[in-house]
Formats: structure tokens, C-alpha cells, sequence
């Protein structure tokens, strides 16, 4: 449980600091996926959490 809360803490980190950094980019690209259709932000979601799990995998094996 410690890893997990661990993961999403780094998760935060990462966004807060691309936040602080370029605050306008991150606008950007809020845009471009408000206009992006859904089936190609599903496609990029599911793409992402499977190379997630796959480096997790890697990491842990």
C-alpha cells in the first residue's frame, strides 16, 4: 500500500511541477484534448496504462 500511495504522490509532484513551470503549455494542451474525439483519448489512455504496467513489470520482476 505504501508503493501506491507512494506512485500517486510522484504523480502529483510530476503535474505540479509541469504546472508551475508552463502554466500556458499545460493550457494548451487542456485544449487540443477538449477538441481531441474520445475514442483517440481512450485509445492514449489505455496505450499509457499498459506501458505503465509494463515498466512496473519490468522494475518489479
Amino acid at each position: 500500500m505504501n508503493e501506491l500511495i507512494t506512485a500517486l504522490g510522484l504523480v502529483l509532484v510530476f503535474e505540479g511541477v509541469l504546472y508551475a513551470l508552463a502554466p500556458g503549455g499545460m493550457k494548451s494542451i487542456m485544449r487540443s484534448a477538449l477538441e481531441t474525439p474520445d475514442q483517440s483519448l481512450r485509445t492514449a489512455g489505455l496505450i499509457a496504462a499498459a506501458i505503465g504496467v509494463f515498466i512496473v513489470w519490468i522494475i518489479r520482476g
